[in-house]
């Protein structure tokens, strides 16, 4: 870059050169390193982003791994995220309380200091314009989960089209995971590694004592 500044001093395009150093060939060429300075673009200003606060909705019963891939990531796509466990009355007797998922969450989420852990009943709709939230985060592992989440999706946006659904993929090594497998192997007293966190898996072997782990006989 000196060396370009120098030839254009020499050449006279700079109006004014400057002394040369002795031994060194180049000009200082003051004026033009000014001019080039203020003939820099500026970036123009867009405005303050708006902040997105997002809401994972779910039954978080239990907690599995595929369900903390998607808060960890989400945590830094948008500026609040909230998961919320729903008092699902569809999907029968819970296997933990509400409290004991709740805090579950808690514990393995502390380090996220933009996620929050809530319990909601009714519509998601209602709740999200209670919380001010703009979307709506939702995991997506198979095309059947696609064709169900799409209804869904679209039936929030006839309620409340403020309100936009953005659907992630888990990471491979989860997208067959399911609260429903982990609690039956668990009730079955097989193997929870690598489908749970250690919390949940110690909660649950309590929970469900009736029959001893039998992961030495699955190999």
């Amino acid at each position: 870059m000196y060396f370009q500044i120098a030839c254009a001093a020499r050449a006279g395009k700079t109006g004014h050169c400057g002394e040369w150093p002795a031994g060194t060939g180049l000009a200082i060429a003051s004026p033009l390193l000014c001019r080039i300075k203020s003939n820099r673009k500026q970036p123009a200003f867009r405005g303050i982003l708006k902040q997105i606060v997002a809401i994972y909705p779910g039954s978080f019963d239990p907690v599995t791994n595929g369900h903390l891939d998607l808060v960890h990531r989400g945590s830094k796509i948008f500026h609040r995220l909230i998961v919320a466990i729903a008092r699902n009355l569809d999907k029968g007797e819970s296997l933990f309380s509400l409290d004991e998922r709740k805090q579950m969450l808690q514990a393995m989420t502390a380090d996220l200091e933009n996620v929050a852990i809530d319990t909601f009943e009714g519509l998601l709709m209602a709740y999200c314009v209670e919380k001010e939230a703009n979307v709506v985060l939702r995991g997506i592992r198979a095309i059947s989960d696609y064709e169900f989440e799409l209804q869904m999706a679209l039936m929030n946006r006839k309620m409340e089209p403020r309100v936009e659904t953005v659907f992630m993929m888990p990471a491979e090594k989860y997208s067959y995971l399911s609260s429903r497998i982990v609690r039956e192997i668990a009730q079955l007293g097989g193997p929870l590694g690598g489908l749970v966190p250690d919390l949940v898996e110690r909660r649950l072997r309590e929970k469900t004592t009736t029959r001893q782990p039998m992961a030495h006989k699955l190999k």
